[in-house]
């Protein structure tokens, strides 16, 4: 009697899926519609019902139809990108290749060759960014870059994409989640602001925050709902005089308050080390206008500064003209702090509608679609931005982690602007020096300059500009690149150039080092055979053979007798008493062997001591660290993690595990690299071991003070000094005391007892 309810429930349950399938497309269309693009609705719907009809039968984790995702993906792409209709057939189809038996050519022919182009592009890069191995993270990366040049629509969807996974991560297990969020963190939020997509950027931030420390964001999800009525009173008291003051301009225009985001808020109490009550910037106000006309746009952002700036005093470090001098990301308005009646500093942020549309979407807000597929030309600093990914991306052998670094550097860099000697705007990253504009200029400029002139007088390479500064580089044919530069290069283009051109330079010492040793070899009646090469590199205690090359083409190693001796054994046995050689090989091998055994006895009570994960781990579940698994286990000396702390755990080649702060920046390279080596750890400790913790502490000196410290350290609290340092300099003095404690709760109580202490001004935990 039971057997026929299941189709029923089975049939209930489809046509549940079918209607919300139904009323999400219905959502996706009304978004579209309510758009500035043609009405294309047919080739949308064809490419729904394409993709509807492909991934039948299929569900997501979290149980629903796996076409609710494409859906979603077309959504952002509609609603919050303001893409339009290729863009979102694409959306629709970006997963049907990778996941179904369709083929581009099938889409090729069915939509077109432009959503053909996009949805290839995305297939690809499918999967995340990275694979399992070093070689494959740069590979596809490099796949992910380099569609961006055939068609930036392909990382705008992958980025729409990315943003629906993190709005659905709850569904995953502990450590997926933080290998997604971590990628987020390290890959696609500095991709979204490189593009402008400032929205997105935050909410990728956010939510990579939210699953990597719960516990922090919630923390300051609540402080920000307990103080939202002050900040709601201190926004209308501060807006209704600038409202007053702007409707006697005449505008049209919108006040908007801007709540800081919670990892924001978060990264700077971590970097300044201050409480959340400490953040004065926790809220933003933007002023929106409609222009008369648009060339009285700049006009019209300066008449509402001077108009603002009459009623509040303004900060004079912190106005930020973006409008005269638009950021590469294509973002323009102006920036002003002004001292509320509250005493607060609040900054005001003055944009056009066109300036804030910019602001939310980007580049996508730059680029309308013309019938044709063509892309508008009006692509600005991107095409300056790509050009130098590409001259990256053609160095034939970087390094996995480090090209990610180099590619990091241009994607997070805030801009400056600097000026040729002819008058030109060069726009460079924050921090970059005369070595890294002369590179921006050209690369046998930068790998041929000896120094510059910075507003007409002399400075070396190292030299930092600001903006505004005139550079002119100064140039020498004999100059040559030198290994030292790639210290103070701080562009992703220079360094890049740097390193090849190194790269590039030891493999022509390596040949010559090679040479010298073939003929070296030949004339002592010897060949360059591989057993031969490793004896000498055994000989000179060098690894690689590489690297004795290297050694031997830059002199550091001369060829002489010895080396011949070695190979032929001279100072073991005379060549023609192959007898007696016998018996000492017999021993020689002995004591290979002996030495063998004795270093895998030794490797072996190693691996006894630390804890080998096999294949049958179980990395979905949470790894807990307890008394007795702890001293089995690596932690990572550069976070310093003790219990208490948000901590991930690394299976490293070896099957051991790592502990790891999940803020630590190695970890996030770890979490964007190797994925699938990520576990969840948590603290079950029961308080009885101790782990080591350093504090810093700032303030002014006094007669007394250290005495204090001790006193509230070892006599209070009763914790163990390990190591205290004290330095004092004009009256301020500067230390750091390294403490035995038992987890976070200890640290957090020491900090707190020392704040107390009169003359101590500043105090941190060093990660």
């Amino acid at each position: 009697m039971d057997e026929p309810k299941l189709p029923e429930k089975e049939s209930s349950r489809e046509v549940d899926d079918e209607k919300m399938v139904d009323e999400a497309f219905q959502q996706l269309l009304e978004s579209y519609l309510s758009s500035p693009h043609r009405r294309k609705t047919d080739i949308i719907t064809k490419a729904f019902n394409f993709a509807r009809q492909a991934h039948k039968g299929v569900r997501r984790l979290s149980g629903e139809p796996y076409i609710m995702h494409p859906i979603a993906v077309a959504y952002i792409a509609s609603k919050e990108m303001g893409l339009g209709s290729t863009s979102i057939c694409s959306a629709l189809l970006h997963d049907v290749v990778e996941d179904t038996d369709y083929t581009v050519e099938d889409i090729e022919t069915i939509f077109g060759s432009k959503v053909a182009q996009i949805v290839n592009g995305l297939t690809k890069i499918s999967g995340g960014i990275f694979g399992d191995q070093a070689s494959a993270q740069a590979e596809n990366f490099k796949k992910l870059l380099l569609t961006m040049s055939d068609d930036i629509r392909v990382i705008l969807i992958k980025i729409c994409d990315r943003l629906h996974n993190m709005r659905t991560l709850s569904s995953q297990p502990a450590n997926k989640q933080y290998k997604i969020a971590g990628e987020t963190l390290y890959i696609y939020a500095p991709l979204a602001n490189r593009l402008g997509l400032n929205k997105i950027k935050n909410e990728l931030e956010d939510l990579s925050f939210r699953y990597e420390h719960p516990e922090a964001y919630e923390a300051i999800k609540m402080k920000l709902a307990r103080t939202d009525s002050s900040r709601q009173a201190l926004f209308e008291e501060f807006t209704q005089p600038i409202a007053e003051a702007l409707d006697r301009l005449g505008l049209t225009y919108e006040i908007k308050g801007r709540v800081k985001s919670p990892y924001s808020i978060w990264t700077k109490m971590r970097n300044k080390h201050i409480t959340f009550d400490e953040v004065f910037d926790i809220l933003a106000v933007r002023i929106i206008f409609k222009p008369k006309n648009k060339e009285e746009e700049i006009n019209d952002c300066f008449k509402i500064y001077v108009a603002i700036n009459k009623i509040y005093k303004s900060h004079p470090d912190r106005m930020r003209d973006w409008v005269s001098h638009p950021k590469a990301n294509g973002y323009q308005a102006l920036h002003v702090t002004l001292m509320s009646k509250m005493g607060q500093w609040v900054e005001v942020q003055i944009r056009s509608e066109r300036m804030d549309e910019i602001a939310e979407q980007g580049f996508a807000a730059h680029w309308k679609y013309k019938e044709g597929d063509n892309i508008a030309e009006d692509e600005g600093e991107l095409n300056d931005w790509l050009s130098t990914i590409k001259e990256i991306l053609d160095d034939p052998q970087p390094d996995a982690m480090d090209f990610l670094d180099t590619i990091k550097l241009n994607l997070f860099a805030s801009e400056i602007f600097v000026f040729t000697p002819k008058g030109e705007i060069k726009t460079m990253p924050a921090g970059c020096t005369a070595l890294d504009f002369a590179f921006q200029i050209h690369t046998f400029i930068g790998s041929h300059c000896i120094g510059a002139k910075v507003n007409h007088k002399l400075v070396p390479l190292s030299h930092k500009l600001q903006s505004g500064d005139q550079v002119e580089v100064l140039t020498s044919k004999s100059q040559h690149v030198d290994a030292s530069w790639i210290n103070f290069a701080s562009t992703a283009k220079a360094k890049a150039k740097i390193q090849a051109i190194l790269r590039r330079d030891i493999r022509e010492i390596q040949k010559t080092g090679e040479s010298m040793l073939k003929e070296f070899l030949e004339k002592n009646g010897l060949e360059l055979s591989t057993s031969n090469i490793d004896r000498l590199c055994k000989f000179h205690d060098i690894n690689q053979p590489a690297d004795f090359f290297y050694a031997i083409g830059n002199k550091t190693i001369l060829l002489s007798e010895k080396d011949t001796d070695e190979l032929l054994e001279k100072h073991n046995t005379q060549p023609s008493k192959w007898r007696k050689l016998v018996p000492f090989l017999g021993n020689d091998k002995k004591k290979d062997k002996s030495k063998e055994e004795s270093s895998s006895t030794q490797e072996d009570s190693n691996s006894e001591e630390l804890l080998v994960v096999g294949k049958e781990f179980n990395r979905k579940k949470p790894f807990y660290i307890n008394n007795g698994n702890v001293k089995r286990l690596i932690f990572a000396t550069c976070c310093r993690t003790i219990p208490g702390d948000d901590s991930v755990g690394f299976i490293d080649n070896k099957g051991h595990i790592e502990i790891h702060n999940r803020a630590c920046s190695v970890a996030n390279k770890l979490k964007s690299s190797f994925g699938n080596r990520i576990i969840d750890v948590k603290w079950d400790m029961k308080r009885q071991m101790f782990f080591e913790a350093t504090i810093q502490l700032t303030g002014i000196d006094r007669v007394g003070l250290l005495n204090d410290l001790t006193h509230v350290i070892s006599e209070q609290l009763n914790v163990n000094m390990k190591k205290l340092v004290i330095s004092c300099d004009q009256n301020i003095f500067d230390g750091t005391i390294v403490l035995s404690v038992r987890d976070r709760d200890d640290v957090a109580l020491i900090m707190n007892s020392l704040k107390d202490i009169e003359g101590i001004e500043e105090i941190k935990q060093i990660q």
